[in-house]
């Protein structure tokens, strides 16, 4: 239990210790800037003196100030053609400012304008304007009239940089623009030649395929009729002689043509021998009738009876005959529908392979075509994209506009205030750094728990700290309700 009581307050005195040593710690710097206060105030006094002496000593800055417009991009009618990134826009005309190119030509730029101004080094400095592309220039030198010189000479070979560039930039764009221009000639004249060689060849084929789809209406015609005769064909197969009389009869002796459409039957001696069928048959009908109506009156051997037997038995032959004339026109009729269904067959393939054909010649004109087409309207695009990007090159505004030339430059007071106060901070920080010092060259005990910490002997007691007071500087007595700490 008492191992374990141990190990359960062992991480809480040591909690309590380190607590204990911090606030020790913290006691012991602050009675030390209580004592050592005046070192704090020195040394930030010493740095802000040795600031303002060594920029007395240095010589005098001139700062002059101008602002500059900056478009985005270049408005063009048919496109933008010289364009910028926005989100890159700002950094990179601040960096285009401050670079090399510009600051050596504004250098020389003074030199040939006024030969008797010596070349001086000048702190250019770019802001821009928040929510605008307003930039602030500023310039910092040693010479007034060098400082503002430069300055303006900055902004205007600024923007005479930005327009070389935008007309190197446009005069490429021309270049490629004509090479492109070029090649598409010579692509629609060949498209051109390839069209006419086309059509020059397949003429007939063109002219069927732009009458309306004639060939496709032709097959579909002939795919009619090709059916019209399997169905009849069908049909003929199933019927007896019989049937096929009967059917004639009440279709009215109607026969398929050739073409598709219906008549009557076209043969002479088809339609005479039907007719002769139905006409014998009709009569033997009626002396059949008349035979059974003599019947009831007269016996069989009667002269009468016997002529009408004779009749019938003349007219039942003369329907065995006409039936078997029938019987061979139906088997006519068959093969000459199955020749005719061949031909119709072989019709179709060749119709339906001259489609193909003539459907496959046409793809490969409006091929042709609309090559030749798009060719065209690209070439007649860039055209006028050139024309456009020549003519905005002499009547488009200019990119940068300078809102306010370079002012007059007068003396740079605004960093001194600024200077100073980092002076006196680096005093200050380097008397905060004395004090530990001399802190830690100090050994002397200020603190109950130092005192635990450097000896092992209980402390049996404490004497605290009293203010003296009065006008002779002693302590006073205790009283009954005294509230210090207890002697």
């Amino acid at each position: 239990l008492l191992n374990m009581n141990d190990q359960v307050d062992e991480p809480r005195a040591d909690r309590s210790t380190s607590r204990a040593h911090f606030h020790a710690r913290l006691s012991r710097y602050r009675s030390l800037l209580r004592r050592k206060w005046w070192v704090l105030v020195l040394g930030a006094f010493a740095g802000t003196a040795i600031q303002g002496v060594r920029l007395w000593s240095l010589p005098p800055s001139f700062a002059s100030v101008g602002r500059m417009i900056v478009s985005i991009k270049l408005n063009i009618a048919e496109g933008s053609v010289y364009t910028e990134e926005l989100s890159n826009f700002l950094g990179t005309q601040a960096a285009l400012m401050q670079s090399g190119a510009v600051i050596n030509r504004a250098h020389a730029r003074i030199t040939a304008q006024n030969p008797k101004l010596r070349i001086q080094p000048v702190a250019l400095k770019v802001t821009v304007l928040p929510k605008t592309t307003i930039f602030v220039l500023q310039g910092t030198g040693s010479d007034a009239e060098y400082t503002q010189a430069f300055l303006q000479g900055c902004m205007e070979e600024y923007s005479a940089l930005k327009k070389e560039m935008r007309t190197q930039t446009s005069d490429t764009t021309v270049a490629g623009l004509t090479e492109e221009v070029m090649r598409l000639e010579k692509d629609l004249r060949k498209a051109d030649e390839d069209l006419v060689a086309f059509q020059s060849t397949n003429s007939s084929v063109l002219s069927q395929d732009q009458g309306n789809n004639s060939a496709a209406n032709y097959v579909a015609a002939l795919y009619q009729r090709l059916a019209a005769q399997k169905s009849e064909y069908e049909l003929l197969q199933l019927l007896t002689v019989d049937q096929n009389l009967d059917r004639q009869q009440g279709a009215g002796v109607v026969a398929p043509l050739a073409n598709g459409s219906t008549d009557q039957q076209s043969s002479a001696g088809g339609e005479r021998t039907d007719a002769d069928y139905f006409k014998a048959k009709q009569q033997l009908l009626l002396l059949q009738a008349e035979q059974q109506e003599l019947g009831r009156y007269l016996r069989t051997n009667h002269p009468k009876m016997v002529a009408m037997s004779e009749e019938i038995a003349r007219r039942e032959q003369l329907l065995k005959i006409y039936r078997l004339q029938s019987a061979e026109q139906l088997e006519s009729k068959k093969a000459s529908l199955a020749l005719e269904i061949q031909n119709l067959e072989r019709d179709v393939k060749e119709w339906e392979a001259k489609m193909l054909d003539i459907q496959a010649k046409a793809a490969e004109y409006q091929r042709l075509k609309g090559n030749s087409q798009r060719i065209q309207a690209l070439y007649d695009r860039l055209l006028a994209t050139m024309q456009t990007l020549d003519v905005n090159k002499e009547i488009s505004p200019e990119s940068v506009t300078i809102m306010e030339p370079a002012s007059r430059a007068l003396r740079d007071q605004s960093q001194t205030s600024k200077k100073m106060a980092v002076g006196g901070l680096i005093g200050l920080v380097l008397a905060v750094v004395l004090l530990l010092f001399i802190d830690r060259l100090d050994d002397r005990m200020i603190s109950f728990t130092e005192l635990k910490e450097a000896f092992d002997e209980e402390v049996v007691g404490q004497i605290p700290r009293e203010k003296s007071r009065g006008p002779k500087r002693q302590v006073a007595l205790i009283g009954p309700t005294d509230e210090r700490h207890s002697f």
